[in-house]
C-alpha cells in the first residue's frame, strides 16, 4: 500500500530551482539505472554524507541526498518501505531521507502518525547540520554538532522551512 500523499505532482514538492537542477543533473540521470528500493538504499549508504539540498563547496549543484530523495518521489514508496527507511540502522542519512520524504510528500493529516514514534528517540547519530533548520545557537549548543534522531524529526515536523530557501509544505 502506497503512502498517502498530499496529491501534489512530484515536480512541485521541492522549490522550482532545486527541482530543475535535480532533473538536469548528471547524477540524477545516472540514478535511472536503480530500479528497486533496496538499490536506492544502498546508494544512500554509499554516497550520502549530508542531507542539505545543495552540494557543498564551489560546485553548487543539487546534493546526492536530494537527488535520491527525488528518486524516491518517482518510486512512490509503500508504507512497508517507509517503515524500513525510518527504522534503518546502517546510516542516519537513510532515516533522514525518510523523514524528508514524509515532510515533503505525505498528506499533512498523516504526518503526526509517522513522526510521533520518533520524537523521543534519543539516538545521537545525526549531524545537527543535516536538519538545516536549527538556528546557529541551537546548532552550537548540542553534542559536538550532533543531534538525536528525536530532535531532528521533531524539527522537520514543526518547521515551515528547510535551509534558507526551501519551504516545507503545510
Amino acid at each position: 500500500m502506497e503512502i498517502q500523499t498530499s496529491g501534489k505532482p512530484i515536480d512541485s514538492l521541492l522549490e522550482k530551482v532545486l527541482c530543475m537542477n535535480i532533473l538536469s543533473s548528471d547524477y540524477f540521470k545516472e540514478l535511472y539505472r536503480l530500479k528497486t528500493y533496496h538499490e536506492v538504499i544502498d546508494e544512500i549508504y554509499n554516497q550520502v554524507d549530508h542531507v542539505e539540498p545543495w552540494m557543498t563547496g564551489n560546485c553548487r549543484g543539487p546534493s546526492t541526498a536530494f537527488c535520491l530523495l527525488y528518486k524516491f518521489f518517482t518510486m512512490k514508496l509503500t508504507v512497508k518501505q517507509m517503515h524500513g527507511l525510518l527504522k534503518h540502522s546502517d546510516s542516519p542519512y537513510i532515516r533522514a531521507i525518510g523523514f524528508l520524504y514524509l515532510r515533503y510528500a505525505a498528506d499533512p493529516k498523516t504526518l503526526w502518525g509517522w513522526f510521533e514514534p520518533y520524537v523521543k528517540d534519543d539516538e545521537v547519530s545525526v549531524r545537527a547540520s543535516f536538519i538545516g533548520v536549527l538556528s546557529r545557537v541551537e546548532w552550537s549548543n548540542n553534542n559536538n554538532g550532533r543531534i538525536c534522531t528525536g530532535s531532528a524529526s521533531w524539527t522537520v515536523y514543526i518547521r515551515d522551512w528547510y535551509f534558507e530557501a526551501n519551504s516545507l509544505p503545510r
